[in-house]
């Protein structure tokens, strides 16, 4: 009987050691510093992405969507030819096939368009794919950078922020008299994680016949920039 009595005394005390523990408040941190830095790498655009598109008019939907799925079958035989992984990657876009309406509210006609998507890193052989299509028109040209050279990129900018937060770091622990920092917590954020276009040019819808060689196009810079921010104890 004894033995059972002080067994129940030391529960009775480890209970009320732990919700003393979970009661306590815990001292705020000092000499905390929160700081950020960046990095930024300006490189070549290696992506194109160039969209080709049609529309269709006539009286009855059915005819619309024929128009738009020869003049589309065509587009796809011929850029096919040219396809390469990762050099030129043929897709579709968007296909869409609506009503067209009197000022009373009734249906008078149809109208659609398709799209056709050339992407790649070749832009040689994206523009003359496009040039050789006579059923779709150029609609947009947009630029970016392959998966490639954006992660490569972003290594070179991470690398540049790392060593902006250190040497941003060690200045204010200096300036605020103190010998050195080190690190509590940090956070990495690149700017963008999308594949493709930072920008994208708006072209004049136009066709291109083989006797116009390639479509004209010509690539720019764009930056890539990775944050880092954090906290660190100064001591």
């Amino acid at each position: 009987m004894k033995t059972v009595q002080l067994i129940a005394a030391c529960a009775t005390l480890a209970v009320a050691g732990s919700a003393w523990a979970q009661n306590a408040v815990m001292p705020a941190p000092q000499n905390v510093l929160q700081l950020s830095a960046s990095g930024t790498v300006e490189v070549q655009q290696d992506l194109l992405s160039m969209t080709l598109v049609t529309t269709r008019d006539a009286a009855e939907a059915g005819t619309v969507q024929t128009q738009l799925k020869t003049a589309l079958d065509a587009a796809l035989a011929e850029a096919k030819k040219n396809a390469q992984p990762g050099q030129l990657d043929v897709r579709t876009g968007n296909f869409s096939l609506s009503p067209r309406y009197t000022k009373d509210g009734k249906i008078n006609g149809w109208q659609g368009s398709t799209e056709l998507v050339l992407e790649g890193r070749d832009f040689a052989r994206i523009t003359q794919t496009a040039g050789r299509i006579s059923t779709l028109s150029v609609g947009n040209v947009g630029f970016g950078l392959s998966r490639e050279q954006r992660a490569k990129t972003e290594v070179e900018a991470q690398n540049i922020a790392i060593d902006n937060f250190k040497q941003k770091a060690g200045e204010l622990a200096k300036g605020f008299g103190f010998g050195g920092y080190t690190l509590r917590e940090v956070s990495v954020n690149a700017n963008d994680s999308g594949p493709i276009r930072p920008r994208v040019m708006a072209m004049q819808a136009k066709s291109f016949s083989a006797a116009d060689s390639a479509v004209p196009v010509e690539a720019g810079k764009t930056s890539v920039v990775v944050n880092v921010s954090g906290s660190v104890q100064l001591k």
